[in-house]
């Protein structure tokens, strides 16, 4: 579980979203910082209970991103987050695999998984194994649990076009018109605090597990 601390340590930054407050308050980051890394390191043992590619040596401090935003190329120059976030990926949170994302947000908390924006030849690859293996693809996407959590895969980087090699009347054309393959499920942020959080998120996360295997298949 996440503490409440931390939630309302987010509330206020989003109010307050400047240095002078924040420096004001390091002690305040500094908890919530902490209780993030506490929850990460709890959710990465209880994956590696069910995916061997997380490696023993993971911890928090390589999947856990910085709250300091980049501001040199964008029109908002709030200098934080106003999130805390962590990417579960063997190799850690810049690994280019198949993963799992914790977000802790107030009114936008999220657990998701998959592989987002892979490199052109890693799409290629993951088009031609939905290709080859359309059924078992649908299989994984329609199974009762996948449903449950997920509904679909999210659709926000999606193609409107055909994919290039491939023609218009392809029988998986919608499914290969994903650039990214990612599975989201939004939970309130009284669930995070909750002391079932981490047998839910476990729950959700092994829900994840065929998709991210068919994925890593196809780029390994």
């Amino acid at each position: 579980m996440i503490q409440q601390t931390t939630i309302d340590f987010l509330k206020k930054l989003k109010k307050n979203n400047n240095r002078d407050w924040f420096e004001k308050n390091k002690a305040l980051y500094k908890a919530a910082q902490s209780d993030m890394e506490t929850l990460t390191n709890t959710l990465i043992s209880a994956i590696r209970g069910f995916d061997k590619r997380v490696e023993s040596t993971l911890d928090a401090k390589k999947c856990m991103f910085r709250i300091y935003r980049d501001t040199r190329f964008s029109k908002d120059k709030t200098p934080y987050k106003i999130n805390m976030g962590a990417s579960i990926n063997p190799g850690g949170r810049m690994s280019p695999v198949p993963g799992y994302y914790l977000h802790i947000e107030p009114g936008g908390c999220f657990l998701a998984g998959g592989i987002y924006m892979p490199q052109g030849p890693e799409i290629a690859k993951i088009r031609q194994e939905i290709d080859y293996n359309l059924p078992e693809f649908k299989k994984i996407l329609g199974h009762k649990d996948f449903k449950k959590y997920f509904g679909e895969l999210d659709p926000f980087d999606k193609l409107k076009t055909v994919p290039k090699g491939y023609p218009k009347d392809h029988p998986a054309l919608s499914y290969l018109q994903y650039r990214s393959f990612i599975m989201v499920h939004n939970f309130k942020e009284d669930a995070a605090t909750s002391k079932n959080f981490v047998k839910q998120a476990t729950a959700v996360y092994k829900a994840m597990l065929p998709l991210n295997r068919f994925l890593q298949r196809a780029i390994d």
